[in-house]
């Protein structure tokens, strides 16, 4: 009716003024019909997101059969496979966007062939020892790189402190940094134990990310100062062993033999956090959630439901609880670590 009415009259319809200057939009209406013109008036609005505590959620996938369901009747390859990519899938449908791999086994193949698409993920990569020379370092940060199916990586670890302090570890550092240079990998850093010195660690390489061993009862980092002198030095921190090798879980059953000696200390924090009426799940990743000058906290999952579990307990309300009342001594944790992994020490990865 319109476009007739301007035809008849002989004239053209007038020009619509833009109320903003959101430049011109075209939509098609078909094929062998004309563009219609419009203006927007004001631009797209997207709603602003308040601050989740996921956005620091980190998992690392345990692929051995000790922490399946069922350990003594493992699941068959196919099913493994398709629980690994429903346990990713779950994670990327909550937000999370942080995957930490390890080279050993054949998880990063797993992974690699389980990755969601598109994958919203990025990933950390941990160095093989330089007992074989940093060419043989540099040749499997590439081949995880394949393993995974990735054409980048997000950060490459060196796996241990001790190989950064020996005498090939300015070489090892200067391979890194190619890596980096040749935008294979965005970010770089090491793994490292607070006896190894991370700070001054830092200092000497001046690295994008530390990964320390961080948990309700090993509280050191943050109380030594370490987490302050990292932030100064503008250094990402991840935090592993949130779960302090399950120790907070254990209730009812033997301690493994290097923190049998804690028990009533362990005993203590457990009743207090039961008097709270705060899951110790709960307690432990808020407290690591709650530290600042800490970027991701890498919580170690075998399946979905242990991460439903572990998003549940992230996105929970904040406890108002004394974390320091809630740690072991520092001498105690000292004492436990380091060791060999999984002995029953504090820091272990879990």
């Amino acid at each position: 009716m319109a476009r007739a009415y301007w035809r008849l009259s002989g004239n053209s319809p007038p020009e619509a003024q833009p109320a903003t200057g959101v430049p011109l939009v075209r939509f098609g209406q078909g094929l062998g019909r004309r563009a219609l013109n419009f203006r927007r008036h004001s631009p797209a609005v997207i709603p602003s997101r308040a601050p989740s505590p996921i956005d620091k959620l980190a998992i690392a996938v345990v692929h051995e059969p000790v922490r399946a369901v069922n350990s003594y009747a493992p699941l068959p390859a196919g099913a493994r496979e398709e629980a690994l990519r429903f346990l990713l899938q779950t994670a990327a449908d909550a937000g999370v966007t942080l995957v930490a791999t390890r080279p050993d086994g054949d998880g990063e193949r797993r992974l690699g062939q389980a990755w969601p698409f598109p994958s919203p993920f990025q990933v950390t990569v941990r160095t093989v020892s330089i007992t074989d020379g940093v060419d043989r370092v540099e040749a499997r940060a590439r081949r995880s790189l394949e393993r995974l199916g990735l054409p980048r990586g997000d950060t490459l670890l060196v796996s241990c402190a001790g190989d950064l302090a020996g005498v090939e570890g300015r070489a090892l550092w200067d391979r890194l940094e190619a890596l980096k240079a040749r935008g294979l990998y965005r970010h770089i850093g090491f793994r490292a134990a607070i006896e190894d010195g991370p700070a001054l660690l830092a200092r000497r390489f001046q690295p994008d990310v530390v990964e320390l061993p961080l948990n309700l009862l090993d509280q050191r980092a943050q109380h030594t100062g370490v987490l302050a002198e990292l932030a100064s030095l503008d250094v990402a921190v991840h935090a592993t062993s949130v779960f302090a090798d399950g120790l907070l879980f254990i209730s009812g059953e033997p301690l493994p033999p290097g923190m049998a000696g804690h028990a009533h200390a362990l005993s203590r924090i457990r009743r207090r956090l039961a008097e709270a009426r705060i899951d110790p799940m709960q307690a432990t990743l808020a407290y690591a959630m709650s530290l600042p000058e800490v970027s991701a906290v890498i919580a170690s999952v075998a399946s979905a439901a242990e991460l439903r579990a572990v998003i549940a307990a992230a996105n929970a309300p904040t406890p108002a609880l004394d974390w320091s009342a809630l740690q072991l001594e520092p001498a105690t944790v000292a004492a436990a670590g380091p060791g060999a992994e999984g002995n029953g020490r504090v820091s272990s990865a879990a």
